[in-house]
């Protein structure tokens, strides 16, 4: 099976080195622990969680680090330096192999995504000189 083949959350986390599995179980656990109603599936060929719909979270094993993604700018900020030492990119987070997974921040990350998840989207104001649009 190539890695673009997975099926299953448990294919993924199969196919990697066994050094990593156990780092990738504990990540999941964190997860599913921490927002229970979140479906489970692959997407992008990696782990993914959604809630109502929605992404929660993504996980991805590297050679040297596993990832989550999306970090949000208000996650980032709401954990502020906790996560100054995990950051990579604007949505990224990195995880060193070489450290142990810190199980309850990924809870408090899974979450503060399902919060955000939750709250309603806010649209942008209309202009007050402009008319609706229409569909043709």
């Amino acid at each position: 099976m190539t890695k673009s083949d997975f099926q299953s959350v448990d294919g993924y986390i199969a196919a990697q080195p066994e050094g990593v599995r156990g780092k990738l179980r504990r990540v999941r656990s964190a997860i599913r622990n921490a927002v229970p109603d979140a479906d489970e599936m692959i997407s992008y060929k990696i782990p993914t969680y959604k809630l109502r719909g929605r992404v929660l979270l993504y996980f991805a094993a590297w050679k040297e680090h596993y990832s989550l993604y999306p970090a949000s700018g208000r996650l980032v900020a709401a954990f502020g330096e906790e996560l100054a030492p995990y950051r990579s990119s604007k949505s990224t987070l990195r995880f060193p192999l070489s450290e142990p997974v810190p199980v309850p921040l990924i809870g408090r990350i899974a979450e503060f995504r399902a919060r955000e998840i939750g709250e309603p989207a806010v649209s942008k104001p209309r202009n007050p000189g402009t008319k609706p649009r229409r569909s043709s």
